[in-house]
């Protein structure tokens, strides 16, 4: 099986309530994020999929678990694993976990759908595109 692409950050005060705990909807930036420079290290800038390869991509359905919370100034590791790569699709696995003491935070996953940049009707992944995310890919992808 493929090794999950890991991306790091520390916690920022203006993505915590007034507890110092991250508010909730900032885990969904947080994948989105991970998954662009997910995308930086695959294929590629995110800003040359349209010039490059005439697709755009966007969110489908997006689903968290939260397990425990996460506060100003932690350092934080996200994985994520691509498990599925379908024809106009793909969805990612995510795990945060707090690098301090290893405990797992949120559990996540995105599917995104590759679209026409004009209209937004449904595109075929370009086959660059597939053979970098491959990379990250579990192997049932």
């Amino acid at each position: 099986m493929a090794e999950p692409f890991r991306h790091r950050l520390r916690v920022r005060w203006s993505e915590c309530d007034l507890q110092g705990v991250v508010f909730y909807p900032q885990y969904l930036a947080y994948l989105d994020h991970t998954v662009t420079e997910l995308w930086r290290e695959a294929i590629g800038p995110y800003t040359e999929m349209i010039p490059e390869h005439g697709v755009d991509m966007v969110v489908a359905e997006a689903g968290m678990r939260y397990r425990d919370s996460a506060r100003f100034d932690d350092e934080l590791e996200i994985a994520a694993t691509v498990t599925r790569l379908g024809g106009t699709s793909m969805t990612t696995a995510f795990t945060i976990e707090r690098l301090s003491d290893g405990a797992l935070l949120t559990e996540g996953e995105l599917r995104h759908v590759f679209v026409d940049p004009d209209d937004f009707g449904k595109r075929e992944m370009p086959n660059r595109v597939r053979a970098g995310l491959e990379r990250f890919a579990a192997a049932a992808a």
